[in-house]
C-alpha cells in the first residue's frame, strides 16, 4: 500500500515539474520571438495595437452613445404615457365619468333660491379652479343645467328641496376667496335675495359621485 502511495506520489510530482517546465520553455520562446524582432516590426507591431485599440475605444464610444439615446427615448416615453394619463384622468373628471375625492367646499343653499342664481353659483365655482362639482347628489357634467321656478329648483331630473347642497372638489381658499368676495355670488344673492342664504364652508375631505347620466350616443354624439 505504502508502495503504491509513492508511487503516486512520484509520478504527480514528476508531472508538476513536467508542466512547469513547458510553462518556462514557452515564456522563453516569447521573449525571444519578441527579442528576434527587428526595430521595424516592433515599430509595425505597436501601430498595429495602437489602431486596433483606437478602433476599440471608437466602438465603445459608439455603443455608449446607442446606450445614451436608448435611456433617452425610454424617459420621453415614460414622460409621454404619464402626460396622457393625466389628461385622460382630467378629461374623466371634467365628464364626471369617475367619483373624485379631495378637498374643497360645501355651499349650503338655503331658501327660494332661484335657477338663475344656482347656475351663476356652479359657474363662478367652475371659474375659480373647481376640479368637480356635485348639487345635492347628483354630479355636475358639462351639460348640467338646474331648472325650475325659485324654491322648487331639479337637476337632471332630480328635485331639490329649499335647502340644498353643492359641493365642489378644489382649492379651498381659491374656491373660498371666489364665493365671498366684494361682489361675488354670496353677496349678490343677498342683495337680490335676501331671504336666500348661502354658507360657505372649506372642507378637508369630500367624496363625489360618478354621474348617473347615460353615455349612450344619441344621433351620433355621446349623451354627456
Amino acid at each position: 500500500m505504502r508502495s503504491r502511495r509513492a508511487q503516486w506520489t512520484v509520478a504527480g510530482v514528476t508531472l508538476v515539474l513536467g508542466f512547469l517546465a513547458i510553462v518556462q520553455l514557452r515564456a522563453q520562446a516569447g521573449g525571444a520571438g519578441l527579442a528576434n524582432m527587428s526595430a521595424q516590426d516592433l515599430t509595425t507591431l505597436i501601430a498595429n495595437l495602437n489602431q486596433r485599440n483606437a478602433q476599440l475605444s471608437s466602438e465603445v464610444a459608439i455603443l455608449s452613445g446607442q446606450v445614451r439615446t436608448l435611456q433617452d427615448a425610454r424617459a420621453r416615453g415614460a414622460s409621454a404615457i404619464g402626460d396622457l394619463r393625466r389628461d385622460l384622468t382630467r378629461t374623466r373628471l371634467w365628464a364626471g365619468l369617475d367619483p373624485v375625492s379631495g378637498r374643497g367646499v360645501t355651499v349650503e343653499c338655503d331658501g327660494p333660491m332661484t335657477a338663475g342664481e344656482a347656475n351663476d353659483l356652479l359657474n363662478e365655482l367652475r371659474v375659480a379652479g373647481a376640479e368637480a362639482l356635485a348639487v345635492g347628489p347628483v354630479r355636475v357634467v358639462p351639460a348640467t343645467v338646474i331648472a325650475g321656478p325659485a324654491g322648487r329648483l331639479s337637476v337632471e331630473n332630480v328635485a331639490l328641496p329649499m335647502r340644498f347642497r353643492v359641493s365642489a372638489v378644489g382649492n379651498s381658499l381659491n374656491l373660498v376667496a371666489a364665493l365671498t368676495r366684494v361682489g361675488g355670488i354670496v353677496s349678490r344673492v343677498q342683495v337680490m335675495s335676501p331671504t336666500v342664504q348661502l354658507v360657505v364652508t372649506p372642507v378637508d375631505s369630500l367624496v363625489l359621485p360618478a354621474t348617473t347620466r347615460s353615455l349612450i350616443p344619441v344621433n351620433g354624439r355621446p349623451r354627456l
